[in-house]
C-alpha cells in the first residue's frame, strides 16, 4: 500500500498549539504535519455470476485497519492511470500460448488508456525486462512478440519473478498510478532435476538465492501492487505436484509460488483460459481493472514504522442487504 504524505504549513502565528514548532528566535515558526493516505483498490463481484457490481457509492463501503473502522476520505473509479507489468512464465507448457498472445497483443492493449504504462518481463530461473515502462503501444507489442519466441530450459522461480516485477513497477514515472502485475503462467513450478540442485542455478541469479514467497509478498505490500493472473491449466501439473510430494527437500530448496495466494493477498483475481481465449481474456482483465473502486483513508491510529497493518474491506450493512451475496476483493494489508 503506497503512502502519500508530507506537506508543510507555514504560519506567522502559533494558531495550531497541538503541533510542535521548529523555529529560531529570528525566524517565524514552521509547523510540520505528517499526513498519510492509504490508497487501495476494491472489486465487488456477484458471488454466483462473478459479474462486476457497478454504481456503488462511498457510503456503501467500510474499511477496517487492524479491526478499527476507518473514515473514507476519497472515492473514485477509473480515474487513476494504470502501471502494468505483463509477466511471462517461460515454462514449457506456457510457451505455445505466448505465440497466440503475441499475435493478439496489439488488439488486447487497445483496452488500455493512452496514459497507462506497460512493462514487459519474462522469467525462468531469473527475470529479464524486455521493455521498461512505456506508453508507446508499439514498443510494448514488440516486446510481447519477442517474449513469444523465447525459450528456457531452466527452472521457473515464481517468487523471484513476482519480486522483481513488483520492484520494476516501483520505478514507474507516475507515482499515483495503480500498480498491477498481469501474470501468465500454468501455476506449476519447474522443479529442478538432481543435476540442477547442486549449483541451484546461482549463475543465473548472479550468485544469489531466489527470493522466497514471503519476501515476494512483502515486496508486493511495500509497492502497493495487485497481482492478477491468467492461468493455463497444464498436463504438467500432475507431474509437478507428484514430484513435490516425493521430494520434500526440493520443496524447501525451491518452494513453489501460489498464484491464488498472491491474488488473494493483493486483491487480484485469477482467470483460467484456453489457448484460443487468451487474447479476449487479457482484454477482459484490463477492462475489469478499470472497473475497480479506489478507496482512500487516513489511518486513525499512529503505528510504528515497519509495522504490518491488516486491511479488511466490507460492504456497509444496507448495501449488503440490497446486493445480497457478493465477493469483495481487496488488499489484505500494508507496511507502515
Amino acid at each position: 500500500m503506497r503512502l502519500w504524505a508530507w506537506f508543510v504549513l507555514t504560519c506567522g502565528l502559533t494558531t495550531l498549539p497541538q503541533l510542535q514548532a521548529q523555529s529560531s528566535p529570528a525566524a517565524e515558526p514552521v509547523f510540520r504535519l505528517d499526513v498519510r493516505e492509504v490508497v487501495l483498490d476494491a472489486q465487488v463481484l456477484n458471488k454466483k455470476t462473478h459479474h462486476f457490481v457497478p454504481e456503488l457509492k462511498l457510503e456503501d463501503f467500510q474499511v477496517y485497519e487492524d479491526d478499527q473502522l476507518q473514515r473514507l476520505t476519497a472515492f473514485s473509479r477509473d480515474k487513476l492511470p494504470l502501471s502494468v507489468v505483463i509477466l511471462f512464465d517461460l515454462t514449457d507448457s506456457v510457451r505455445p500460448v505466448l505465440k497466440t498472445l503475441g499475435e493478439g497483443a496489439k488488439e488486447a492493449l487497445q483496452h488500455l488508456k493512452p496514459e497507462d504504462e506497460v512493462t514487459v518481463m519474462v522469467y525462468a530461473a531469473a527475470t529479464q525486462v524486455l521493455q521498461e515502462a512505456t506508453t508507446d503501444r508499439a514498443l510494448a507489442v514488440a516486446a510481447i512478440e519477442k517474449a513469444s519466441k523465447m525459450e528456457s530450459d531452466e527452472a521457473a522461480y515464481f517468487n523471484e519473478g513476482i519480486f522483481q516485477a513488483a520492484g520494476e513497477l516501483a520505478k514507474g514515472t507516475n507515482p499515483s498510478s495503480r500498480r498491477v502485475i498481469i501474470w501468465l503462467t500454468d501455476d506449476v513450478p519447474n522443479i529442478p532435476s538432481e543435476a540442477e540442485l547442486s549449483p541451484y542455478r546461482r549463475r543465473s541469479l548472479k550468485g544469489a538465492m531466489p527470493h522466497t514467497q514471503q519476501e515476494a509478498l512483502q515486496q508486493l505490500y511495500h509497492t502497493g501492487t495487485v497481482v492478477c493472473s491468467l492461468v493455463k491449466q497444464s498436463e504438467l501439473s500432475v507431474d509437478g505436484e507428484q514430484r513435490l510430494r516425493a521430494h520434500p527437500a526440493e520443496r524447501m530448496l525451491h518452494p513453489p509460488g501460489e498464484v491464488y495466494k498472491y491474488a488473494a493477498a493483493t486483491g487480484g483475481q485469477v482467470i483460467e483460459y484456453k489457448k484460443k481465449e487468451l487474447k479476449d481474456k487479457l482484454a477482459a482483465l484490463i477492462d475489469d481493472l478499470r472497473m475497480r473502486y479506489n478507496l482512500v483513508y487516513h489511518p486513525s491510529a499512529q503505528k510504528a514504522k515497519g509495522k504490518f497493518c491488516t486491511i479488511k474491506v466490507k460492504l456497509a450493512p444496507e448495501a449488503k442487504k440490497t446486493l445480497g451475496d457478493v465477493l469483495v476483493e481487496a488488499r489484505q494489508g500494508y507496511y507502515r
